[in-house]
Formats: structure tokens, C-alpha cells, sequence
């Protein structure tokens, strides 16, 4: 059975629906970057310190969860395959790839998008058998310890 969700139409940000975690990125490095490019590729915020960091020419930090997104500002076809993830109170987590988007809620109830049919997240597909070896990889990618 598929999920028709008429509740993701929220006007603010308080929900892990794509409309309501998507940010506008606009980067500029004329010297280094041709412009008037667009990129599809999901990256995170917490990927911009060491993107800038590359592009300063600054030493690499090991410790940042984050990763440098220069390549995609170099080629946005670019294969990318860090997923993003957006956490919304404690147990309510998104991953983000190119092409999925799944949620897990802390009372264990979930929500699997296919982007490249269903850009509006209308079509809830994560109670269909054969998109579990999708939730099971996406899984990975969800936080291993929470803090209080």
C-alpha cells in the first residue's frame, strides 16, 4: 500500500519533508569556479567550513564531519555520495541523497521518497517490500548515539 500524505504542505520549518529543509546555496569564486552553474547534489551546511577551507588553500582538518564539496563546485555532474542528514528533535531524523529521502521518527514509524519520480514527497513508498534493501542502506547513514 502507498501513503498519499496530504500534511507535508507545512509553512515553516518544523518538519524533515524536503520544503521544509531545503536551502537555497549560492557560492562564488570567480578566480576559481565557472559561474551560472547549478548542482542537484545534495550537501549539507556542515559542509561549507571545509569547502571553504579547500578553497583558501588551507591545511585539511581531519576532525570535521563535514566534506569539501570543491568538486562539485568544479563539475556539478560530479558523482557525490555522501548522503545529508537533518534531525528534527531527538530520534527524528532525514537522510537526503540525490535520489531518496527517508525519514525515521523516534516511535519508529518511517517515510521512503523517490525524488526522481515524486519531488513532492507525496508518495510515502517505505511499507513496500521492495524498497526495504533501499531503507536498509539508507539506515546506515542515520546516527549511531543520540545525546540527551
Amino acid at each position: 500500500m502507498v501513503h498519499v500524505l496530504a500534511t507535508n504542505k507545512h509553512w515553516r520549518k518544523h518538519a524533515l519533508w524536503e520544503n521544509t529543509t531545503r536551502t537555497p546555496l549560492i557560492i562564488s569564486v570567480p578566480e576559481k569556479i565557472e559561474k551560472n552553474r547549478l548542482c542537484k547534489s545534495p550537501v549539507s551546511l556542515i559542509d561549507i567550513y571545509p569547502t571553504l577551507i579547500e578553497l583558501c588553500g588551507l591545511p585539511e582538518r581531519e576532525e570535521l564531519d563535514g566534506k569539501s564539496f570543491v568538486p562539485l563546485l568544479q563539475n556539478p555532474d560530479a558523482k557525490w555520495d555522501k548522503p545529508v542528514l537533518t534531525t528534527y528533535g531527538k530520534g527524528n531524523h532525514a537522510i537526503r541523497t540525490e535520489r531518496w529521502r527517508y525519514i525515521h521518527y523516534f516511535d519508529g514509524t518511517e517515510e521512503l521518497y523517490d525524488h526522481q519520480i515524486d519531488p513532492e514527497e507525496w508518495r510515502n513508498l517505505a511499507d513496500l517490500p521492495k524498497y526495504r534493501s533501499v531503507i536498509k542502506e539508507l539506515k546506515n547513514s542515520l546516527p549511531k548515539t543520540e545525546k540527551d
